[in-house]
């Protein structure tokens, strides 16, 4: 008997916003697609991590919570039925006859298709921890998190902030009106985050919303059989201060694996997929990268910039698909959105 091969024009490794933008731009110029996530649903970390998270720099949209970002962009998708393959990873990657690829993955499902699309994001991803000594006792019982699925969870409850960068403002922000209390610790006076989330940031901390615990970083928690009761701070020059607290949301970045796919051949810098920033190609003919994963100069690692590397993408993969056919560039309001390609 033989085995079972998907045949199809793009299998798109990662099924996060920019992987699912992906699908419809590669709908809209007739290629079929098949996904493979290594999660059990779409998404990637917009729905895993932080579905509630507010984001504000959807074009469009002046805020929108992650997780619904996620459901109008698989709703985009419809029209082309894109074939998922979840909670399963990417394990081989074989250049097979005339040019095209077999993906092969842990679930033992095996992909024929003209071009490969990684859009895996931060690949394996596992939040930083910060150097505090016993943290891992408190991580059980929910004092400490890195990460925030429902904001109902932390109704009337003291929360401690560690970090500088968008996630920890911007959760600040979505958390102040909530949460019994909501101190923010950095280790200094400047975020990193966009400009007009700051400026929120700071008036509501001048008008007694919430605390900016600045500039001092993490010291130590107290607390007992796993429960949390304090977090200790340290300003720079070694004065400690005791944050009351019942939850500690931490925000130091994800830790970034690239997993079997840094065995794939492709050129690497620092565990991102190095691209042609004209057309995402990767070092390796007919595999390209987008999102968080792919770099090149003046990379900015925004979903919007994801999105539209999508498009160019899928622009340039269109050739390898149908190779000798020209394409004819129509805008969506001329074009419309074509029936699914079987």
């Amino acid at each position: 008997m033989s085995e079972k091969v998907h045949h199809t024009d793009v299998c798109i490794v990662g099924a996060g916003p920019v992987g699912l933008f992906g699908i419809f731009e590669c709908g809209m110029l007739r290629m079929r697609c098949h996904v493979v996530d290594a999660l059990d649903s779409i998404g990637g970390q917009c729905a895993a991590l932080y579905p509630e998270k507010p984001i504000y720099d959807i074009p469009g949209f002046a805020r929108i919570d992650a997780g619904r970002l996620i459901e109008r962009l698989d709703e985009q998708t419809k029209p082309f039925e894109p074939v998922y393959h979840l909670g399963q990873q990417v394990t081989a990657l074989r250049q097979g006859e005339a040019g095209r690829w077999r993906v092969e993955t842990s679930a033992g499902t095996k992909i024929d298709c003209a071009v490969v699309l990684v859009a895996a994001g931060c690949g394996a991803f596992g939040p930083n921890r910060p150097p505090v000594e016993g943290i891992e006792a408190f991580e059980a019982r929910g004092g400490v998190r890195y990460m925030v699925t429902r904001r109902e969870d932390l109704r009337g409850k003291r929360v401690v902030i560690a970090g500088g960068g968008d996630s920890a403002v911007d959760w600040a922000l979505s958390l102040w009106d909530v949460a019994a209390s909501v101190q923010l610790v950095h280790r200094r006076d400047k975020f990193r985050a966009a400009p007009e989330s700051v400026a929120k940031l700071r008036q509501l901390a001048r008008d007694g919303r919430l605390e900016l615990v600045v500039p001092y970083q993490l010291a130590g928690l107290l607390g007992s059989n796993g429960r949390l009761e304090a977090v200790v701070t340290e300003s720079l020059d070694g004065v400690a201060r005791r944050l009351d607290a019942d939850v500690l949301l931490a925000f130091y970045g994800l830790a970034m694996d690239l997993g079997p796919i840094e065995k794939w051949g492709l050129a690497l810098d620092r565990n991102h997929v190095l691209v042609d920033p004209a057309t995402c190609e990767t070092s390796t003919k007919g595999v390209f990268a987008i999102g968080d994963i792919a770099h090149y100069p003046g990379k900015l690692k925004l979903i919007l910039s994801g999105f539209s590397e999508a498009a160019m993408a899928a622009h340039a993969m269109f050739g390898v698909v149908y190779p000798g056919e020209a394409l004819h560039f129509e805008y969506s309001t001329t074009a419309g959105v074509p029936t699914a390609t079987g």
